[in-house]
């Protein structure tokens, strides 16, 4: 992906979306979401290049950044909440459209929430990996998302967060619960537990 129009043409194509030219300079266009009027992707052309600008989590932000020289801080807008993809070639397109798809779910929908009804979905018996809740609410990348959530569980009658263990199949630390309460529940729902570990051949989700 190189050009404006390519991420003009993708951004458009989640549900009730815009473009918007808000300022006198024509150089920037957005794309927003209909109900809130929020902007997920900003576009416009840079030293040569047309750069994009997108939300991020902390999560994701640093990782893209650190991975291609090509992701920087947001220029013009708070370069803790959003990321500058400058479309010189160097980064795949799959990868931008992830980043633009992140920054979209951000402005619409609570990453959190989401994270909340993944686990929901673990079904009595099983248990699910950090990396597996957060691929089922929508982002691979956020398993330490996933964490954090978890730790902040607003209703743990009706959102088993002890369901998720980590990718050995090893439970959370006692400050995540208190001491054994993981171990105990676990075992409440019909799930061996050895050694602090489940055995995720066994029980985990497909």
């Amino acid at each position: 992906m190189k050009t404006r129009k390519e991420a003009l043409e993708f951004g458009l194509s989640f549900p009730d979306t815009y473009i918007d030219t808000p300022f006198k300079e024509t150089n920037w266009r957005l794309v927003r979401v209909k109900e809130s009027k929020k902007a997920f992707l900003w576009t416009y052309e840079k030293d040569g290049f047309i750069n994009l600008n997108v939300k991020v989590d902390p999560d994701s932000r640093d990782l893209w950044r650190q991975v291609y020289t090509s992701v920087i801080p947001a220029y013009h807008q708070n370069k803790d909440h959003w990321n500058t993809i400058i479309l010189d070639g160097s980064i795949p397109d799959d990868e931008i459209k992830n980043m633009i798809a992140l920054s979209y779910d951000l402005v619409t929908d609570s990453p959190t929430k989401r994270i909340y009804e993944a686990v929901k979905k673990i079904p009595k018996g099983h248990v699910a990996t950090y990396a597996q809740v957060a691929a089922m609410a929508g982002n691979p990348r956020m398993s330490r998302a996933v964490g954090n959530a978890l730790h902040r569980n607003p209703d743990s009658d009706h959102i088993p967060c002890f369901r998720v263990v980590n990718s050995k199949g090893g439970l959370s630390g006692n400050f995540a619960f208190g001491e054994g309460v993981q171990e105990r529940l676990l075992q409440a729902d019909g799930i061996e537990v050895k050694d602090g570990k489940v055995d995720l051949s066994k029980y985990g989700i497909i």
